[in-house]
């Protein structure tokens, strides 16, 4: 059992968390350089969305098996693989002139990104008592929105004074230095603790993801993630400059300045949404639903604004739409709680999967609408209204067997684990949803 962490494990967390940030930082950079890949690349809205398709798939592929090449060569080994990729992806991109150059410069990068978090969170549980895990871990977090907002104004002054190549450039190589360091200052586990990575059978791996995914409070909890974190994603990760520049008629300046509500809205409410579904984890659902009712009426009120949007609608809008982060989260609570603890990791891994298929699907899809629609992006917008209807729909259905599945068990006579009873709430609604499942 981990005793009280040092201050050697807190430097070798804030250097893996460095990690993280960085990647952040790369995995948003499009979000305020796609107007100039469109230039650079001489391509329209639909291969424009084709860059963060494939760099988000990748990511989403690769969330399981990083949980086991993790298990197998550690942490570190990990990390440094992914600040490579993370590198070479961004060296590529800042030398990259063609479509097809661009593309893999993504897709490498995406492989980079899909090493990070999971290496971290291990790392966390290795150096750190348990009591302290989710502490670290929102510290983790935190350190990542410091990277997504330097891919906001920053970024943007950048590409605007040195431009596309030196700043790819420069971010690519410093990057790839840095797994140097963390070669050298990370360590999987505490002084005097080995770690031995035990060979992964194929087979029961396969065996462990379909028992997991069968599992009702997994797919709940892939639902939820499915269905909160994809829209502030599409707006973050790439079509949110685009419609501010060239959907509302704002300066690139300003677009770049609004995705800032994105970050400290998430800042913001993660500690917020956390504590409170600490404290009473009989809200996790209620708060998801509540959620997902208001970032419909937020869709519905931009999508049906008549005109230009004022900023004054924006902001707000925005930061309502930024909570689905902090709420994407009650997705991996659900895990936990519905999962024995030997097939937590994998049931988390499937839920992560979800608001990135989501965000997969609906990147595509805006940029093909907008390139039939000659840019009409109210039209193409509806996608993400779309996708919320079904991820909701899909919750509720797993929210309502989750709940007849829980009960189920307990009149079989089979045990519940404690903190599944305590929060049997997560799993009810109202009949009529469950009607209609059926």
């Amino acid at each position: 059992m981990i005793g009280k962490a040092s201050r050697r494990s807190w430097l070798i967390w804030f250097s893996a968390a460095a990690v993280y940030l960085l990647a952040v930082f790369h995995r948003a950079s499009f979000g305020v350089a796609g107007l100039e890949a469109a230039d650079r690349f001489s391509v329209g809205a639909a291969a424009l969305g084709t860059f963060t398709v494939l760099q988000v798939g990748v990511y989403a592929a690769m969330q399981i098996p990083t949980g086991v090449l993790v298990d197998r060569h550690g942490p570190r080994k990990i990390l440094v693989i992914a600040l490579l990729f993370l590198g070479l992806g961004q060296i590529l991109l800042a030398v990259a002139h063609s479509y097809a150059l661009g593309l893999l410069a993504r897709g490498v990068l995406g492989f980079g990104d899909a090493l990070t978090f999971v290496s971290v969170l291990r790392l966390i549980a290795a150096h750190f008592p348990g009591k302290q895990y989710s502490v670290v871990t929102s510290f983790t977090t935190a350190l990542g929105y410091v990277g997504n907002l330097a891919a906001t104004v920053p970024l943007t002054l950048l590409l605007a004074g040195p431009g596309w190549t030196p700043t790819f450039l420069t971010v690519g190589l410093l990057t790839a230095l840095y797994a140097v360091f963390v070669a050298a200052r990370v360590r999987d586990t505490p002084a005097g603790h080995t770690a031995k990575a035990a060979p992964v059978d194929r087979r029961a791996l396969l065996r462990q993801i379909g028992t997991a995914w069968r599992v009702p409070g997994t797919r709940l909890g892939f639902w939820v993630h499915f269905s909160t974190m994809f829209a502030p994603n599409v707006l973050t990760l790439l079509w949110g400059v685009p419609f501010l520049v060239r959907g509302q008629g704002l300066s690139t300046a300003t677009a770049s300045a609004l995705l800032t509500v994105f970050v400290f809205g998430s800042m913001i409410g993660g500690p917020v949404v956390g504590g409170l579904i600490a404290s009473r984890p009989g809200l996790r659902m209620p708060l998801v639903v509540g959620y997902l009712a208001g970032a419909a009426l937020v869709w519905a009120l931009l999508l049906g604004w008549p005109g230009s949007i004022p900023v004054a609608v924006l902001v707000p809008c925005f930061a309502f739409l930024s909570l689905g982060g902090p709420a994407s989260m009650i997705g991996f609570a659900l895990a936990r709680d519905y999962n024995p603890l030997r097939r937590v990791g994998t049931a988390t891994g499937v839920v992560n999967v979800g608001g990135f298929v989501a965000t997969t699907i609906t990147a595509l899809l805006v940029g093909v609408l907008l390139q039939l629609t000659g840019g009409n992006f109210r039209i193409a917008l509806l996608t993400v209204v779309a996708l919320l209807a079904l991820g909701t729909f899909r919750m509720l259905v797993w929210w309502r067997r989750t709940r007849v599945e829980l009960f189920a068990a307990q009149e079989r006579g089979e045990e519940v684990p404690v903190q599944v009873r305590r929060r049997m709430f997560d799993a009810r609604v109202p009949e009529a949803a469950g009607a209609a499942a059926a």
